[in-house]
């Protein structure tokens, strides 16, 4: 290994002691009798202090680098108070592992601010930054928290196709894909597959997985390939699946508060809290109306509505019941009143990041809804043909990865919790 410690283990206590450390040049200062030298891993940032006299002139000269050298340093921790970390190093070594070829495109460290477009086409150099890394980290914790916390449920994972020979959803622009001989299609959601594995016994399960939508959005919170944390239930209804998703959103809400303190601070994004507020429908809309907004019944509610909603009940809402025409061809209609459906979204500060529904799991109220929406039953027929050999009431609901980490983050921009974004115009890196 080219290191024995990572930033983040290193302590005061560990004074006197030899260890090496490897990353990235972060800031370089040359005061004369002293050079400061920041070198970065992704754990964080530690200070390399060289006192010109006391050591080596070829050191010396090896710290002199270009910000974004990589680098390793072995070295000497050394107690100093007046340090941020309340230490330091004094370098022995310095190694340069990969002389730089090419001039960085932006400065790391946000001194001078880079356009996000620059950031996104050097994605690689962006991850470098502090406040990327922060989202990052923050993004992993979601991840383990949303598993972790279905697997303490008895859930288990499963992995579904990424083609479809049919839209699953409806409504939604599809990306066509020659699959051989056939026309197929890249999945937009694994929405039927999840209720397969219920109905064949499997009961709890859930999956993380990409859903891509032709859609031609160019807003900062819309993606055309997104990933999905989806989840679906057995012997259940939708006020379990409700219960269910306001476990796990609040139990990752709180792993992050717990496990990701520092890269918030980073962030500077406030942290969130995870009282919740469940709501109808049309409830929403006569909050809305007492503030001036209107919104017509079937209609759904705009990113402002959605915003004016966050400043008046909070950063956690559920809405249920939404017009049954408006919703997936799937979504079990309320008994005694069909006009809205056993749905339900959740909000987070200001944004839908998750949807879902009780399922229609009888054959014959399955076709009717297709038919009611121009969908041909025949192109779904492998499907309903499922529930005809004992599909038991089921529903689920699905959390996008990147707007809830954007949201926790305090970001503007959906980009931002996506890795490598896809969107109308970028296919790279």
């Amino acid at each position: 290994m080219l290191r024995t410690h990572y930033v983040n283990q290193l302590d005061e206590g560990m004074d006197g002691r030899e260890v090496t450390v490897a990353g990235w040049l972060h800031e370089i200062r040359d005061i004369g009798k002293i050079v400061f030298l920041l070198l970065r891993d992704h754990t964080g940032i530690v200070q390399i202090v060289a006192k010109r006299g006391l050591t080596d002139d070829k050191i010396i000269s090896g710290m002199l680098l270009p910000k974004e050298s990589v680098i390793m340093i072995k070295g000497i921790v050394n107690r100093n108070g007046e340090s941020k970390k309340g230490f330091e190093i004094r370098p022995l070594e310095v190694v340069n592992l990969n002389p730089l070829s090419a001039a960085v495109p932006f400065e790391v460290t946000g001194k001078v601010p880079a356009d996000m477009d620059v950031r996104l086409d050097y994605r690689y150099i962006d991850l470098r930054r502090l406040e990327t890394t922060a989202i990052f980290n923050i993004q992993s914790t979601v991840l383990k928290g949303f598993r972790n916390s279905l697997m303490k449920k008895g859930f288990q994972e499963i992995v579904t196709p990424s083609l479809v020979e049919a839209a699953t959803e409806g409504g939604t622009d599809l990306f066509p894909v020659q699959y051989f001989e056939k026309q197929a299609y890249l999945t937009q959601s694994p929405q039927l597959y999840k209720q397969l594995a219920v109905i064949g016994g499997m009961d709890r399960v859930f999956i993380v997985s990409k859903a891509l939508r032709a859609e031609k959005h160019n807003t900062p919170f819309h993606l055309n390939e997104s990933t999905q944390m989806d989840m679906e239930m057995g012997f259940a209804d939708h006020e379990d699946a409700v219960k269910m998703l306001k476990y796990v959103s609040t139990s990752i809400i709180k792993d992050v508060i717990k496990s990701n303190a520092h890269d918030l601070e980073t962030l500077k994004a406030e942290r969130p809290k995870t009282k919740i507020k469940d709501i109808t429908y049309k409830e929403a809309l006569k909050a809305l109306s007492k503030e001036g907004m209107e919104v017509e019944f079937g209609r759904d509610i705009s990113r402002a509505e959605e915003e004016e909603l966050y400043r008046k009940y909070g950063d956690l809402i559920i809405i249920r019941e939404y017009p049954t025409m408006e919703r997936a061809f799937y979504s079990m209609p309320k008994s005694g009143e069909e006009d809205v459906c056993n749905s339900y979204d959740l909000l987070f500060r200001g944004l839908e990041i998750a949807s879902g529904a009780q399922r229609i799991h009888v054959p014959n109220t399955l076709i009717d809804a297709l038919t009611k929406r121009g969908l041909n039953p025949e192109d779904f027929k492998f499907y309903i043909d499922a529930f005809r050999n004992g599909a038991p009431p089921h529903a689920g609901w699905s959390i996008g990865l990147e707007r809830m980490t954007m949201k926790l983050a305090g970001a503007g921009n959906v980009r931002e919790a996506s890795m490598f974004p896809r969107d109308r115009t970028r296919v790279k890196p």
